[in-house]
């Protein structure tokens, strides 16, 4: 069973959220926070698996307790949740650990997919934000971005390649595994050696470089 907090202010974003969330078999929401302080406190002594952490909260925001979930509940994973006018904040809560990140309003059925991908110790990019905001994340012009991420891309092998441009696209490593018809263990492996090579601090950066270097397009 997935153990689940909930980080909103607004009890109405909490609540829809709970009911999604609850109607999966597999997951379980065992706390709710209306400030990142409460988060904080709730996740360590819950013991949860994923915190779903809202970035403009009170008391404490969601950055600032998301570098403190690091610290107080190192095995906890934690998804943004944003809104567009807060894509400035996203790239700031991949490099504090962040699993991923994805829209307030997205369709249940990703939200359950994010948290299970979360759980399962991948990154989670939703589909409709992801360009939306590596455009604001990434500076200069878009051919300049697919040049600086092809000559990046270049120091790895056409197998590590195969498997960045299936981060790309969000797959899990259970999912690209299958695909590349090989243990998901070895997909790990993989994605540690190119996150080293790429000097991505994450998964999601790593993805978001893939997409700019047109792997998998």
């Amino acid at each position: 069973m997935i153990r689940v907090l909930i980080a909103d202010d607004e009890p109405l974003i909490r609540a829809g959220i709970r009911m999604i969330l609850t109607s999966a078999d597999d997951i379980e929401v065992v706390a709710e926070a209306a400030d990142g302080r409460a988060a904080v406190e709730l996740a360590r002594s819950h013991r949860v698996d994923v915190v779903l952490l809202d970035i403009r909260m009170p008391v404490m925001d969601g950055l600032t307790a998301l570098a403190e979930l690091g610290r107080a509940a190192p095995g906890a994973r934690a998804l943004v949740l944003t809104t567009f006018g807060e894509r400035e904040n996203v790239l700031r809560a991949l490099r504090q650990g962040g699993a991923g990140f994805l829209l307030k309003d997205s369709a249940p059925g990703e939200l359950i997919g994010a948290v299970r991908a979360a759980a399962a110790g991948d990154a989670y990019l939703s589909p409709a934000a992801t360009r939306h905001v590596a455009d604001s994340l990434v500076a200069g012009p878009a051919e300049a971005r697919g040049e600086e991420a092809r000559r990046r891309v270049g120091v790895l092998g056409e197998r590590e390649r195969e498997v960045l441009a299936l981060l790309g696209e969000g797959l899990s490593n259970a999912d690209a595994g299958r695909r590349l018809h090989m243990s998901e263990a070895t997909v790990k492996t993989y994605v540690s050696r190119i996150l080293a090579k790429l000097e991505c601090e994450n998964r999601v950066q790593a993805a978001l470089l893939a997409r700019d270097a047109g792997l998998g397009i």
